[in-house]
């Protein structure tokens, strides 16, 4: 009897799931466990495996078509099998013809393949560029080929034999899926919010010693290796909680100031950004935060993460520093008030008293919503960050 497979449901708050890619067609024999297809939500992707080992005997769902959580999106049966009654839509007068179902084949055994670990979009890329995806090797997670891995391949390849100016074509790419999401979400906070940055730069000569210094015991006992990116996460904490007009959403044309901080923090996928949220982040303690940060970070580029931990935050931080930037212009994750950038640090000499030291110097830029927040509370609380991070006693007591 032929065995359905049907659209996950990848969260609470999921509505629609997009079918990014179909790795097997009509006909394909198929092993228990093997990925048949790649789906995604608005934040979430992931392979769907089949269920039983058979012939892949009907595709419902076309590649780019989203669909409700529970709809039917193929069937896995014997490869003369028919879909159920049930199952089949109605056909219009107008429509065209179903197409053929394969003809039975022998039962021959099928030499069960070996899975590999790839990206929805690496594999599209690699599958139209006829790359062999055995070649490939790895550099994601678990060794997974992701998009990089290809084009890097691709690159390689064509070092012999570059095509022609005349032959080379624009590459369109439809915006679908996480993609499409955050494009929206950020044309909307641009054009529904008053945004202004300001900058200011910390002294972080004693915290890179305590980090320096506190880092592998941390390690040891707890797992976690403290980061600059756990201090000033602890160092915003500690100045909500002083300054919560920062905390805080503007909506319908009222300030809601929130007495929890529910952390959110960015992380940067192969195709796209999720913000991971520390719920009560107010509550933990320095190693506590650090090891809640990488954790959820690690979830969400390993895709484990569930639209609820997606969702949900009171104010963001975002890093650019491991790109070399130091100050940028952060966009507000809506309908936050505000969001905290932190840049690349550098060491350049400082003047104390009439001695020149060599100093370690942290960039931050702080976006927030002028609508709910003027220039000198904001300014003040960037500043009580600083305070934090220059006089870092304070973060581990």
């Amino acid at each position: 009897m032929a065995v359905k497979v049907v659209m996950p449901k990848l969260g609470m708050a999921m509505k629609q799931g997009e079918v990014s890619i179909w790795n097997k067609k009509v006909g394909d024999p198929v092993e228990k466990g093997e990925s048949i297809a790649s789906i995604q939500s608005e934040k979430i992707e992931m392979d769907v495996e089949a269920p039983e080992k058979g012939t892949l005997i009907d595709i419902k769902v076309k590649e780019g078509e989203e669909v409700p959580p529970g709809t039917a999106i193929c069937y896995i049966g014997d490869a003369n099998e028919s879909v159920p009654e049930e199952a089949k839509a109605p056909v219009a007068e107008d429509s065209e013809p179903l197409a053929v179902q394969p003809e039975k084949q022998e039962n021959k055994p099928v030499a069960k393949k070996e899975r590999i670990k790839i990206s929805p979009v690496a594999r599209k890329i690699a599958e139209k560029a006829g790359l062999d995806l055995k070649q490939l090797k790895g550099t994601g997670p678990g060794g997974r080929i992701v998009k990089d891995d290809v084009t890097k391949a691709l690159a390689e390849q064509k070092k012999d034999r570059p095509e022609p100016v005349s032959e080379q074509k624009a590459q369109e790419t439809p915006v679908t899926g996480m993609r499409k999401v955050i494009a929206a979400r950020m044309q909307e906070s641009l054009a529904n919010s008053a945004q202004l940055t300001i900058t200011m730069k910390a002294d972080i000569t004693k915290l890179a010693a305590l980090q320096k210094q506190l880092s592998p015991t941390a390690e040891e006992r707890y797992g976690t290796k403290l980061t600059m990116t756990h201090f000033v996460s602890r160092a915003a904490v500690l100045a909500l909680q002083a300054h919560p007009m920062l905390n805080s959403f503007y909506q319908n044309e009222r300030i809601i100031t929130h007495p929890y901080v529910h952390l959110g923090m960015a992380v940067a996928l192969e195709n796209g950004l999720v913000v991971p949220v520390i719920r009560h982040a107010e509550k933990q303690s320095l190693v506590e935060l650090a090891q809640s940060i990488s954790e959820h970070a690690k979830k969400a580029r390993e895709g484990r993460a569930g639209s609820e931990e997606l969702q949900g935050s009171t104010f963001s931080i975002t890093n650019l520093g491991a790109f070399g930037i130091e100050h940028f212009t952060p966009i507000l994750n809506p309908p936050e008030t505000g969001i905290l950038g932190i840049g690349a640090s550098y060491d350049t000499p400082v003047y104390q008293g009439e001695e020149i030291v060599r100093s370690t110097i942290l960039p931050l830029s702080l976006t927030f919503d002028h609508r709910a927040c003027d220039g000198a509370p904001a300014a003040a609380f960037l500043k009580a960050i600083k305070t934090y991070l220059e006089e870092p006693a304070v973060l581990i007591l």
